[in-house]
């Protein structure tokens, strides 16, 4: 019988200091965590990892909110999206 898992996907301030979380399943997809902790952000810039270059489910919802996304691009991305290295 294999193992359960838990995926614990959380946002954070500038310091680091957990901001939300919540749990969802090992298998789960990182966008399933992005999808309900994003729309409650306050800040105006988003740091991710590549797991979140996702146009529809994240940079475009985060644009149109007005935040900029400071996300790596995956390296399938025929055309990399720019972002600022520096932030």
């Amino acid at each position: 019988m294999g193992g359960l898992s838990t995926k614990i996907h959380a946002t954070t301030d500038a310091l680091g200091n957990p901001t939300s979380f919540m749990l969802t399943p090992g298998q789960a997809c990182d966008l399933d965590g992005a999808d309900v902790l994003l729309p409650a952000l306050a800040a105006n810039t988003v740091l991710a990892d590549k797991a979140y270059d996702a146009d529809e489910r994240v940079i475009d919802r985060l644009h149109a909110a007005g935040k900029e996304a400071v996300i790596p691009s995956k390296k399938h991305r025929l055309q990399p999206r720019v972002y600022d290295r520096d932030v």
